[in-house]
């Protein structure tokens, strides 16, 4: 009988700690009840579509109409150039490089769209070179192409996550558009493109700053307030590559102090802040520097040339900008400006850039329109 006894004493242990978690869990959650996860995803919903459809009645574009390879429209001549090249025909790229003569701008912009078909299938620009020996446009464009095709050797992962045949194909292709580079530099030696397409060798083979800081010189003789230069170099000075916060930043300054109204380079400050802005608020973005660099920003934007290649890139910036400081209305100037094109900070570092963008693009329109609304119902 004292065994039954133990043996049911010891079956009743767990029974009786099972009823006692119950009752804990019960009392817990009649005191301190968890939050209605479901109901907080419905109401997020809801905020996200009623902010969708606040945009889409301003007649701006949903996530899947972005173009997410570009930052702005193109040229018609310049598209047509793309589509011809894809088709196989390099004619209509070589008279859009002649037309831009000594634009070094726009020629590095021009080089810079054709490097990418060419690095995927360069049989177009093999007729080309074929058809026109020692051409200097199609030797900038192979330059350019050999050192786009590197990058997409490597791929976009960090380089813990790169493979060993990633990094070798890399290096091997990198040191082979050294070689490109020279020739183009060598046919058009007033050119300073070529030497733009090789920062980003510097970068990847980690040039040393003080070699970094001879090929600036050479590209500054150049065009010294080139913007596609100035943005590469100061990838270069980040901390995340060869410099420092301190580096980038001093870089983005100076440049952007020595620079005329029109140039762009006062995006630089804003780049180099949001690349080393590890901050969950927006405390940082609306310091009295902060703001400072947003206006010469907007002002650098108003005297730019309306076909600068860049410039949809500084207004991507000063959208997402403008909304972190709370001037909502002046962001949504900026967003009408660049909507249906994606590709540009500080949306491209996200996963889905156009998602990211249609996020804050709609937090913008609903603001606004809210803010619109308000008068009609005092």
């Amino acid at each position: 009988m004292t065994v039954l006894l133990w043996i049911l004493a010891a079956l009743a242990v767990p029974t009786l700690l099972f009823v006692g978690w119950l009752a804990w869990v019960f009392l817990k959650e009649f005191f301190s009840p968890t939050p209605d996860t479901d109901a907080e995803e419905a109401e997020e919903a809801a905020r996200a579509a009623s902010a969708a459809e606040a945009a889409a009645k301003l007649g701006l574009l949903p996530a899947e109409r972005q173009n997410t390879d570009l930052s702005g429209p193109l040229p018609a001549d310049w598209a047509a150039a793309l589509a011809a090249v894809r088709a196989g025909d390099w004619q209509p790229a070589a008279e859009v490089l002649a037309s831009v003569g000594r634009d070094w701008e726009r020629r590095s912009a021009v080089a810079y769209l054709l490097a990418e078909p060419a690095a995927e299938d360069d049989a177009w620009l093999l007729d080309w070179e074929a058809a026109r020996p020692g051409d200097p446009d199609a030797a900038v464009v192979r330059a350019r192409s050999t050192v786009r095709l590197a990058w997409a050797l490597r791929g976009a992962q960090s380089g813990r996550q790169t493979t060993r045949e990633q990094a070798e194909g890399f290096h091997r292709t990198l040191n082979s558009a050294r070689e490109e580079i020279a020739r183009a530099a060598g046919l058009n030696p007033d050119d300073p493109t070529p030497y733009v397409a090789e920062i980003w060798v510097a970068l990847g083979l980690g040039y040393p700053n003080a070699e970094m800081e001879k090929l600036w010189e050479r590209i500054t003789a150049r065009a010294p307030h080139h913007y596609e230069a100035h943005f590469s170099a100061l990838q270069y000075w980040c901390a995340k590559w060869r410099g420092s916060e301190r580096l980038a930043t001093e870089f983005a300054e100076r440049a952007a102090a020595e620079a005329p109204q029109g140039s762009l380079l006062t995006a630089l400050p804003l780049v180099a802040h949001f690349e080393h802005d590890e901050s969950s608020d927006t405390d940082a973005d609306n310091t009295p520097v902060m703001l400072a660099r947003v206006e010469a920003a907007l002002a650098d934007a108003a005297a730019a040339d309306p076909g600068h290649p860049r410039l949809p890139e500084l207004r991507h910036l000063l959208a997402f900008y403008l909304h972190l400081q709370g001037r909502d209305e002046a962001a949504l100037e900026q967003f009408r400006l660049v909507d249906g094109h994606v590709n540009a900070l500080p949306w491209r570092y996200r996963g889905n850039m156009a998602a990211y963008y249609c996020q804050v693009r709609d937090t913008v329109a609903h603001t606004v329109t809210e803010r619109e609304a308000v008068p009609e119902h005092r």
